[in-house]
């Protein structure tokens, strides 16, 4: 009986640890990981396959398991740094604890593999994407005639200029991207921002530090850069605005301008079919002082920063 009883118990608390998977989720990163021997999976394919079995099978038994991106180079640079063995499993178990605290990860609630890839790289280059633009910021330093810090002004500002932005948008679901010119690449962030019934707006607060981040670093640095914001609500059709930056505030595109931001490839500049049922406007008043001062409304090269919101992501 006490022995029943024990077991008993032993399946309770297995039930209560939380765990977490390193997942490759690319044939390049899995094939890094087969030059150490005791890395035994050949296909990866088949080692996708096992990795969804496994995250069946302890959601089946109760188990709550997150799923994090492991990268190869990350993980050799953690064993150096630590004096670890890289080809040993209790290496990789050491590592995979780590980016459960520090790295991005996706909780599994019953959903295929295939569907959960993309929303954990995704959730990558949102983290990539605001450590890069936390950096950036934090190296702007302090003004020369004032001593203030920059990179703390300018973030209070986006925070300011985002909360206007929401409050005067009609009612219904919002959905934004923030385009800041970069070296290599431009920086894109998104952030979603749903009403209740009761009309309450909910932010996810990693989104929104990611979004005003990037935002404040337009501002800072004086980057050519843009926003763009698609509402939806019942009943009508969806509305798309946009706005440039220029010095530390907001200039709002006219219609016609919205419409080729949003009907442009980032990418290639091709035009792209407009949607159908869609509305191109002319942005609410966000008030004077959302306007961009005179001064800094010029890049860092001296051209005026031109360049207008990156088009949406289209779902």
């Amino acid at each position: 009986m006490a022995h029943t009883d024990h077991q008993t118990m032993r399946r309770v608390l297995h039930r209560e640890i939380a765990g977490t998977i390193g997942l490759l989720t690319d044939e390049y990163d899995f094939q890094a990981m087969r030059r150490y021997r005791s890395f035994t999976f050949d296909d990866h394919e088949t080692y996708l396959r096992q990795v969804e079995a496994l995250l069946k099978t302890r959601a089946a038994e109760g188990s709550h398991t997150t799923v994090a991106l492991f990268d190869p180079q990350e993980y050799a640079d953690f064993c150096e740094h630590g004096g670890l063995d890289p080809d040993l499993p209790s290496s990789r178990t050491r590592f995979t604890a780590e980016l459960a605290t520090t790295g991005p990860t996706v909780p599994y609630e019953g959903q295929k593999l295939a569907d959960l890839v993309p929303v954990l790289v995704d959730e990558a280059v949102r983290q990539a994407t605001w450590e890069y633009a936390s950096t950036l910021l934090a190296r702007v330093g302090a003004c020369a005639t004032c001593g203030e810090d920059i990179g703390r002004t300018a973030f209070a500002r986006a925070s300011n200029l985002l909360v206007r932005i929401l409050d005067t948008a009609p009612p219904g679901n919002r959905h934004l991207v923030c385009s800041v010119s970069s070296t290599p690449e431009t920086l894109v962030a998104a952030l979603h921002a749903d009403q209740d019934a009761d009309g309450t707006t909910q932010l996810d607060e990693a989104e929104a530090l990611e979004f005003t981040t990037v935002l404040a670093l337009g501002i800072a640095t004086q980057r050519p850069g843009g926003l763009v914001m698609r509402t939806t609500a019942p009943g009508t059709s969806d509305r798309i605005y946009g706005w440039r930056l220029r010095g530390d505030g907001l200039e709002p595109l006219i219609a016609g301008e919205v419409f080729d931001a949003y009907c442009t490839d980032v990418e290639s500049g091709d035009l792209i079919s407009p949607e159908s049922g869609v509305d191109y406007c002319e942005p609410p008043d966000l008030g004077e002082d959302a306007r961009a001062g005179e001064a800094g409304k010029t890049g860092e090269t001296g051209e005026e920063g031109e360049q207008g919101p990156a088009a949406e992501h289209r779902h």
